[in-house]
């Protein structure tokens, strides 16, 4: 059974990488910056048009989790970092339980000192 009388808001980010080494990469340094609270990586295969072409690649598929107040801060690090000319930039709200969505908050709260 779902509770939903207790719960939060928080922000799911998908983007992809070229591989493990770079979706780890990734996925450590937004981290370590604390702009996310956790990332999940999924080995996937893409199909896709890019530059007229029929494309399919195996790729790394990174579901970041986030706040609100960070999803700025995170869309210019992916620019910043991703290895793609072009990275996926999906992102949208979800509902969490008030316990993962503070722990969300907190785990990207900027560090004192």
């Amino acid at each position: 059974m779902v509770d939903r009388g207790s719960s939060s808001t928080l922000v799911l980010v998908l983007t992809t990488e070229a591989n493990t080494k770079l979706a780890e990469g990734l996925a450590n340094e937004l981290l370590a910056r604390r702009l996310v609270a956790c990332v999940s990586l999924q080995q996937i295969q893409s199909h896709y048009c890019w530059q007229g072409e029929l494309e399919r690649a195996q790729e790394v598929q990174l579901l970041i989790k986030t706040s609100q107040d960070q999803l700025e801060a995170l869309h210019q690090a992916i620019k910043e970092l991703h290895s793609y000319e072009t990275p996926e930039w999906i992102y949208w709200s979800a509902t969490a339980s008030d316990p993962y969505a503070a722990w969300v908050a907190a785990a990207v709260e900027p560090v004192e000192g």
